[in-house]
């Protein structure tokens, strides 16, 4: 194969976007998914001179437009290589009695079986396709481990995406499709702007915490994606080095 192919989703801004650039940049062939056309043209113009891609505004967590962005993707390059199951929704910081069943249901919807739909399609794509196999990288977090004060929705899917990890990273093994988790923890994009002015703490002060550049997560994917399908990082965690997330506090 000449050129690999990447389907990215939530690639229209922060992390995807950086993912998106970096893989870009490193050779591979792109499908931009995510809800904003707009954001997704604003990631294409970001991308090398004469990157193959695709636009696809696509809902994650809606099985009809999940099917779409594939098909789209088989249509014009006839494969997918690479899977980074990257959209992902926050619900408001609310005392956890006040959570409503919608706010819990739109970041499962989106998180998890989002993540879900995604794997789904990637995974059959990548064992028909000939050459077989491939790589899902999904988007875990800090939170995979450990929660932060008010996040009972997000933390929970996170911990689920781990299942899912080890799920697909089991169940692909006889199809040649490998699958990894990415944590992430503090990198600098619009979504942690507000951490500069200080974030709740676990024991109820609000401090600022430090960042690190999103270009280092960008980094890190195309060195999980770039492997040979004989080789896979299960779990990688990159964080702002000095973040409270090690030891106690």
């Amino acid at each position: 194969m000449s050129q690999r192919i990447a389907v990215v989703t939530g690639a229209g801004s922060g992390i995807g976007r950086a993912a998106a650039i970096a893989l870009a940049e490193s050779g591979w062939a792109l499908v931009l998914a995510g809800r904003r056309r707009e954001a997704l043209e604003e990631t294409a113009a970001l991308a090398p001179a004469g990157t193959r891609l695709v636009v696809a505004p696509t809902d994650v967590a809606d099985e009809i437009s999940v099917k779409a962005v594939f098909a789209e993707t088989h249509r014009v390059f006839g494969r997918c290589d690479l899977l980074f199951n990257n959209a992902g929704l926050h619900a408001p910081s609310v005392p956890f009695e006040d959570l409503s069943v919608a706010q819990w249901n739109a970041v499962v919807a989106v998180n998890l079986t989002g993540a879900f739909l995604c794997a789904r399609a990637a995974f059959r794509m990548m064992k028909e396709q000939a050459p077989r196999g491939g790589r899902i990288i999904n988007n875990g977090s800090i939170s995979a481990h450990a929660p932060r004060p008010l996040s009972a929705p997000y933390t929970a899917t996170k911990h689920a995406i781990t299942g899912l990890t080890k799920s697909l990273a089991l169940d692909g093994r006889p199809f040649d499709i490998a699958c990894g988790q990415i944590d992430i923890g503090n990198a600098a994009t619009p979504m942690t702007d507000r951490m500069a002015a200080g974030v709740l703490q676990a024991d109820g002060r609000v401090a600022p915490e430090p960042r690190m550049d999103v270009a280092h997560v960008g980094a890190a994917i195309v060195h999980m994606a770039n492997l040979p399908l004989e080789a896979n990082i299960l779990f990688m965690t990159i964080m702002a080095t000095t973040m409270p997330f090690v030891g106690r506090g």
